[in-house]
């Protein structure tokens, strides 16, 4: 069992880092978005799909700005088996007065109530939508938008082999940025005739804080060695503390609760007998733990869901 200590012992505020350790945003997404907004006439709908983990600060707000508008929207927040669906109440009651229609998917799942539900709702608003310069179209045209790593190809995949019974179109990938621009149509059904639109995944240009940016990190969609694997497992440390999620205890099987991450780390180096072999001050070989490699193991837990089903956004709740 985790060790029980008082909340007292954790740190209450996580040291700040260089705000330039969490910004992200390569040429290809500023040509992904000028490419977006000119594809918008010949769209019918708009999904935007986000990490249900993350529903608050992992968006990109600029959408509403830049791709939205009176298109028909749909919020889609991907990745539902990593939360606790206890929560899913209060996020749509946060998320109500931007998104009137908002569907938890876990596109991996092809029985996935989300997932069966998404077409039919994009299909409905469609119809009941002005569809301006696309009246005389026979087609419908669907555009699929979100920060990066969320889970957009991997919808269109699930929602091509549920209504058109074909696999794969596009590309699915563990990092982030595998989609660099926005595709040609890709049939999702026959009769009614539809297609989807893939498109990069596009970050804020300037993201809001030091924390939501480890947050977007934490959830794979900024590269982690564009943070620092050892950083993003300290915050990740620290938000689990802090918030009272000591599954990591068990899981990562350490002594007990701790607040301090080199502790944490060499821990998980001598479980896993993961060291490296260095020349001390007197030119000594001498065996330290793998603080990269442990770091790396604490992050696949937290992405694998091993540590929790968790909302790291559940304090703007």
């Amino acid at each position: 069992m985790a060790q029980k200590i008082s909340p007292d012992t954790f740190r209450s505020v996580f040291k700040a880092i260089d705000k330039d350790v969490v910004r992200w945003f390569p040429g290809h997404m500023d040509r992904g978005l000028k490419q977006m907004q000119h594809k918008l006439r010949s769209v019918d709908c708009i999904i935007e799909v986000h990490d249900a983990r993350i529903p608050i600060s992992g968006r990109n707000s600029d959408f509403k700005y830049t791709v939205s508008g009176i298109k028909p929207h749909i919020l889609v927040l991907n990745k539902v088996d990593l939360i606790d669906k206890r929560i899913i109440p209060k996020i749509k009651d946060c998320l109500k007065q931007d998104f009137e229609n908002i569907i938890f998917t876990n596109c991996k799942d092809q029985q996935c109530k989300g997932v069966k539900k998404l077409f039919p709702l994009a299909q409905n608003l469609v119809q009941k939508s002005d569809r301006f310069n696309r009246t005389g179209a026979e087609d419908n045209c669907i555009m699929i938008i979100g920060v990066p790593n969320v889970g957009k190809s991997s919808l269109i995949n699930a929602l091509r082999v549920r209504n058109l019974h074909k696999g794969n179109a596009t590309p699915v990938g563990a990092s982030p940025g595998i989609t660099r621009s926005v595709l040609q149509k890709i049939k999702m059904s026959e009769k009614p005739l539809f297609y989807l639109l893939d498109t990069p995944g596009i970050l804020t240009p300037k993201i809001e804080s030091i924390e939501v940016g480890l947050k977007l990190a934490l959830c794979a969609t900024i590269q982690d060695h564009l943070v620092g694997e050892r950083i993003l497992a300290d915050y990740l440390l620290f938000w689990l503390n802090k918030n009272g999620h000591f599954k990591y205890v068990d899981v990562l099987q350490l002594e007990g609760a701790s607040d301090n991450i080199l502790e944490v780390l060499t821990q998980i180096s001598m479980k896993h007998k993961k060291t490296l072999k260095v020349r001390d001050s007197n030119n000594n070989y001498v065996y330290k733990p793998d603080f990269d490699h442990a770091s790396k193991l604490m992050l696949k837990e937290f992405r694998s869901g091993s540590l929790g089903k968790i909302v790291l956004d559940q304090d703007l709740f």
